[in-house]
């Protein structure tokens, strides 16, 4: 490793740095000047193919016109300039082999956006209530995927094509193992949110739109990031979670829903009759033009299903879409009201048994 090795990595940085920012302002203007000029039918072809290669072009130009002089300044001296003749035969060989290195990897990374979107359109494949929610977790799934190939493949060329040039990359290598066992350090807790934050969108745990209980705090989820998942309670309370953080997280609205009822019955009343009154009150429900869309399987009533102090208890369940078990249920609950005052089916009422033993004692 040479004695100058620090002066040598600054001045890769600096390249490098110089190269993103005149890539990124360049390729923006070439952009807007291309869209501009190509009408819309055809952006795709003249405009949305060529930019990754446009911005390839300016980065790699730009990181070599602030390379050349950084590096001489750091005290180094490329080898092609000595020598004319040593110049054009590392032309003839390692450069054809830089050239072959950007085609590979431009190739490499137009396989891995193509196999992106197809993977994408077959995760958001199909109809379905919540096919809008699928299509937004594929494009994030695919922007990941996407981005994460472009960066590891763009490294990897750079630095095979910078040691094809004669620059000893073993300091850069160094300086970002350094710096990457620091940030490592430093930002584990981001890591972790992150990779556990990928894996809740990949595995759909939960969507924007559905009703969630994360950590025990129950809300409307507002938005699923790769970092923090967010919740709005009822009374209008943000709350965000980080995604490594999410110890439990149950969805109340995913694919299908429940209401569930329970109603007291006293022993001395008829359960069948209360329940001949839920069943009337459901159907007429189940017939309304209004809910009949909301609702996706007849009510069923489990029985009795625990015996307490003064009264039987009755449970139940209606099957809805996600989201409208609430609505569902409350109105439910206004017919089975209707119903039981029709045919005089009150709650028990508490009652005290009292017993009073006669002394016969003279």
């Amino acid at each position: 490793m040479p004695s100058n090795w620090p002066e040598l990595s600054l001045a890769l940085a600096l390249a490098l740095v110089a190269g993103y920012v005149a890539m990124s302002f360049l390729g923006r203007r070439i952009e807007g000047w291309l869209r501009a000029l190509v009408p819309d039918d055809r952006e795709h072809m003249l405009v949305d193919s060529p930019l990754p290669v446009i911005r390839g072009l300016l980065f790699f130009v730009a990181a070599a016109i602030v390379a050349l002089p950084a590096l001489r300044l750091a005290g180094y001296r490329p080898f092609y300039t000595r020598n004319p003749e040593v110049f054009t035969e590392w032309l003839l060989s390692a450069g054809v082999r830089i050239v072959f290195i950007a085609i590979a990897a431009y190739i490499i990374i137009r396989i891995g956006t193509t196999a992106t979107r197809q993977l994408e359109r077959e995760m958001s494949a199909g109809t379905g209530l919540d096919v809008i929610e699928r299509t937004k977790r594929a494009q994030t799934i695919g922007r990941l995927l996407q981005n994460s190939l472009t960066v590891v493949v763009a490294i990897i060329a750079g630095l095979t094509a910078l040691r094809e040039l004669g620059v000893d990359i073993t300091p850069a290598l160094t300086g970002a193992g350094i710096a990457g066992l620091a940030i490592g350090f430093g930002a584990q807790t981001i890591v972790r949110d992150v990779i556990s934050g990928f894996f809740l969108i990949l595995e759909d745990q939960c969507r924007v739109g559905d009703v969630a209980v994360v950590n025990g705090q129950g809300g409307l989820v507002e938005e699923v990031n790769l970092r923090t998942i967010v919740l709005r309670d009822e009374e209008g309370t943000v709350h965000v979670f980080p995604n490594g953080e999410v110890k439990t997280l149950a969805n109340k609205s995913k694919d299908f829903s429940y209401y569930v009822i329970t109603w007291g019955v006293g022993y001395d009343d008829d359960p069948e009759r209360v329940m001949a009154a839920m069943r009337d009150a459901a159907a007429s429900l189940e017939a309304d033009a209004d809910f009949k869309p909301h609702i996706l399987a007849p009510f069923e009533i489990y029985g009795i299903d625990d015996f307490q102090d003064g009264q039987l208890v009755l449970k139940a369940r209606i099957k809805t879409v996600p989201l409208k078990q609430w609505q569902v249920g409350r109105a439910l609950r206004g017919r089975m009201a209707k119903v039981f005052a029709e045919r005089n089916i009150a709650p028990p009422t508490g009652r005290m048994i009292v017993r009073i033993d006669k002394d016969n004692r003279a």
